[in-house]
């Protein structure tokens, strides 16, 4: 990730001269860019400077015209403007050492609806803020705004002279570093600290956008050819237009290629040209499939007749075209259920290596950060060997998708306070897996039994469960039971407003994915990201 900061003020005039001397007083190796998140007729002319000194277009440099963001904002697309900030910002950073970001000048013309915006784009861009002032309560505001929107400041720089009562009143409480200077010219010393919290700066905080936007990135590195059996859906052909449009996945749409083509067109759909639409029973190599199911199922009472037939439903025909190398991984259950989509792969791709069982998480996408919720969808009551094989593979899906896994095994007693079957084998399944790290995961932080509360608030963690390498900051959580599971993750989600991306199946062969029937275009979206990236690490 580039090195960069985001530099926020009161005052545009003063934002401007800190980020000038800051680029000014680089080191020799250094190649320092410049970016600007919301531009407007008034920074044209610094914009051109930019272009001219960086050598780079001047709409490199920017991440959205104020006229624009105002007219998405006011139509409720706040989306919309991360995305195309966000974009901007990454096709830029490959040609800096860092990068210094300017937000929106608040206090030009124009910029009314404004407010806010920046400290929400300097969280979705996972950038280090230094909040720039010559007044300690517009510090102690401008941080406050900035914190609020689960952007990271760490640096605070106060020019000029200052009572130091007002100081220890406003600035000091927010526990944030302080430099104080008498002017930017002579802000030396603010600028060595801010450069050394921009080294050692590591991001705590992902926001929703910024883990869909990481994830599509990925996606796109190495594109993998996935199939949509639901080819006669609204929400999977919309979804795959704008997949499509991206271009982070080929796609292979099951359906009556004729039906999809006029539907596309009613719906305005102008991407799906892309895709590889197919009939199952035309497709070209339908006989080799059909073989090839034949002879995995004959033992099982399979005859040839029985696999034409059971090739003639497009679960089990795009789980077979994954089982025969013709598509890396399969998103389905739009209109089905769970069932319809996972027993195809149980029965033909199969649990992998060291998985005795399937089973599935939740990547619950918070304000500020990524938790995994696992078994939410396919495991009903699981054994103590099979929830402890649950933490470890839970905690592997978290770590390929960027989360740092400290799995804490939930119940309704924390450590040793109560005692039950229930709580036994929860206690049970978290020796299991200690037993079974040193071969299966070295180093992975796991433990339990522990309530919600204790393994995600620290302070409850500290009188609960002292001592613990995972409780007050657990990551991935572990449920007891598919009841317990299924509850928590759709409260967390509908009472706290988190996006809840899965769920994603773990421990097959091959990634086979399902969506809820209650799925949205994005929902769909992200499946399809998701499965793409675990076919890249299979």
């Amino acid at each position: 990730m580039v090195r960069s900061l985001f530099v926020a003020a009161p005052k545009s005039a003063l934002k401007k001269e800190f980020i000038d001397a800051l680029i000014a007083g680089h080191s020799a190796p250094d190649r320092p860019g410049w970016f600007k998140t919301v531009v407007s007729d008034a920074d044209k002319e610094r914009l051109a400077a930019f272009s001219k000194k960086l050598g780079v277009p001047a709409e490199e440099l920017c991440g959205i015209e104020m006229s624009e963001a105002v007219e998405l904002l006011n139509r409720g697309d706040l989306n919309a403007v991360i995305e195309k900030v966000l974009a901007r910002f990454h096709s830029l950073a490959p040609k800096f050492t860092g990068i210094p970001v300017e937000g929106a000048d608040l206090d030009s013309g124009g910029a009314v609806g404004l407010q806010g915006l920046d400290g929400i784009l300097a969280a979705n861009l996972a950038s280090p803020v230094a909040v720039v002032s010559d007044c300690a309560v517009c510090t102690a505001t401008v941080a406050r705004v900035y914190r609020d929107a689960c952007a990271e400041v760490v640096q605070l720089v106060l020019a000029g002279d200052h009572k130091d009562a007002d100081v220890d009143r406003h600035v000091t409480p927010l526990g944030i570093p302080l430099v104080r200077i008498p002017s930017v010219a002579e802000g030396g010393e603010a600028f060595a600290a801010v450069g050394a919290k921009v080294i050692g700066f590591k991001p705590t905080n992902v926001t929703p956008k910024r883990f869909e936007f990481d994830l599509i990135e990925r996606a796109k590195a190495d594109r993998q050819r996935i199939v949509l059996p639901e080819g006669d859906d609204d929400r999977i052909l919309e979804a795959a237009d704008g997949i499509l449009r991206r271009e982070f996945a080929e796609l292979v749409i099951l359906g009556d290629p004729a039906a999809i083509e006029k539907r596309a067109s009613e719906l305005g759909l102008k991407h799906l040209g892309k895709a590889q639409l197919l009939d199952i029973r035309t497709a070209p190599f339908r006989k080799e499939l059909v073989d090839m199911f034949y002879e995995l199922r004959k033992a099982k009472g399979v005859t040839p007749e029985k696999a034409e037939e059971q090739l003639c439903d497009r679960n089990w025909f795009g789980t077979m075209m994954v089982k025969a190398g013709k598509a890396d991984g399969m998103v389905s259950g739009a209109a089905g259920s769970t069932a319809d989509t996972i027993r195809p792969a149980l029965s033909i791709i199969k649990t992998g290596k060291g998985s005795s069982i399937a089973s599935s998480v939740f990547l619950m996408c918070m304000k500020d950060r990524v938790l995994v919720f696992g078994d939410c969808a396919i495991v009903t009551n699981p054994t103590p060997q099979q929830l402890s094989e649950i933490a470890v593979t839970s905690a592997r899906t978290a770590k390929g998708f960027g989360v740092e896994p400290r799995v804490g095994l939930l119940s309704y007693s924390t450590g040793s306070s109560g005692a039950g079957p229930d709580v036994d084998a929860v206690k049970e399944a978290v020796e299991i897996a200690k037993k079974s790290l040193p071969e299966l995961y070295p180093d992975l932080a796991l433990d339990g039994p522990m309530q919600f509360d204790a393994a995600l608030d620290p302070r409850t963690a500290k009188s609960k469960m002292p001592g613990s390498p995972v409780a007050g900051r657990a990551t991935v959580l572990v449920f007891p039971t598919l009841n317990a599971g299924n509850i928590g993750y759709k409260a967390v989600q509908r009472t706290s407003g988190a996006v809840a991306v899965g769920p994603i199946i773990q421990g097959l062969n091959a990634p086979v994915n399902d969506l809820s029937r209650g799925c949205t275009v994005p929902d769909i979206i992200n499946t399809v990201a998701i499965t793409a990236c675990q076919a890249q690490a299979k």
